[in-house]
């Protein structure tokens, strides 16, 4: 695989890395919802995870990574769509679905 490659999963890695920190261990939706810089940092985040995936995609369609077109169009809703993003959708992502890529991620990273 090619640079750019490894780029793109390496900025999934660290938007996610990032997101991680922002909400912390705790991960309490309460705190989430009632802190609009949190909420912008996260949703900025989002952006940038499927801005990645898209370039992923454009470079190895077959990519091993669960969802990666819901990924792309999360992004998309994020940023064109950001007057109908509910708090409690971002939150579901962040504990049901990044864990996962996460995992899947690094794998790639570490398979080459």
């Amino acid at each position: 695989m090619n640079n750019k490659y490894f780029k793109f999963l390496f900025d999934i890695n660290k938007s996610i890395d990032n997101i991680n920190n922002y909400i912390g261990d705790s991960k309490i939706f309460e705190q989430y919802d009632l802190n609009p810089l949190l909420q912008d940092a996260v949703e900025r985040n989002l952006e940038i995870i499927g801005e990645a995936m898209k370039n992923l995609l454009e470079i190895k369609p077959d990519i091993s990574i669960s969802f990666a077109r819901k990924i792309v169009n999360t992004r998309n809703k994020i940023s064109h769509g950001y007057d109908e993003i509910e708090n409690s959708e971002i939150w579901n992502i962040i504990i049901n679905y990044l864990p996962k890529l996460k995992t899947e991620v690094e794998a790639l990273l570490n398979k080459n």
